[in-house]
């Protein structure tokens, strides 16, 4: 049985993360919000990342950051505030927790860094500027670090496309928009939570002991294809 951390387990992609390795590994959750639910392997801390000090903990074969942003505006209708505030939750934060368990990631089991981009890091997209510009930075980082860490901790990441979840909630608000955002995929989908950490759980696992320093986007075809 392994043991993980994952930031920002409660919601979303990281909760679907969460939910994976509870069936055979012991997880620690941090977050600002509780967990709607309970297991006998789930330890979970309240801890906002960036202002916060994270937790010490003794023991971890892996590490997953979750914590994210969808700030889409016009580049006129951008403060520098909002590109500081996405780069903090996006890069600062992944840094600061790489840098606080690193020590004990190095004594895991096959350890391995997930991190998360998006499509847009790769797809030039309007209004994506500041969002863009910060996963830009975590697919920078995850390179360096997997260049850094080998042999010994694996790091890649994953760059999905629109995923179900509440962050996405806006772009998804409608049958419409649904319909839209579908038809824009030449899969003709979008992603569900389950789908992306299904991919998380795969990385942090044995499975993959030959990739580390990787990009990998589920983009439903979008940035791969022209149909």
């Amino acid at each position: 049985m392994g043991k993980y951390i994952v930031v920002g387990g409660s919601k979303g992609i990281g909760n679907a993360i969460v939910n994976n390795l509870l069936v055979n590994h012991k997880v620690i959750n941090i977050s600002r919000t509780i967990p709607e639910y309970s297991h006998d392997n789930l330890t979970h801390y309240n801890c906002d990342v960036i202002s916060d000090d994270l937790p010490d903990i003794n023991e971890a074969d892996g590490l997953v950051y979750c914590p994210g942003s969808i700030n889409l505006k016009p580049i006129n209708r951008l403060s520098i505030n909002d590109f500081k505030n996405d780069f903090e939750i996006n890069v600062i934060g992944a840094v600061k927790t790489v840098q606080k368990y690193l020590p004990i990631l190095k004594n895991g089991t096959n350890p391995s860094i997930v991190f998360f981009s998006t499509v847009a890091s790769d797809l030039g997209m309007p209004f994506h500027a500041s969002v863009a510009a910060s996963k830009s930075a975590v697919e920078g980082l995850t390179k360096s670090l997997g260049a850094e860490l080998a042999p010994t901790v694996r790091v890649n990441a994953i760059a999905p496309t629109v995923t179900d979840t509440d962050l996405a909630s806006k772009l998804l608000r409608n049958d419409r928009m649904i319909e839209n955002m579908k038809e824009r995929h030449p899969l003709k989908k979008y992603l569900q939570p389950k789908e992306v950490a299904d991919m998380a759980t795969f990385l942090l696992s044995e499975k993959a002991a030959s990739l580390s320093g990787q990009i990998f986007k589920m983009d439903c075809g979008i940035t791969s294809f022209k149909i």
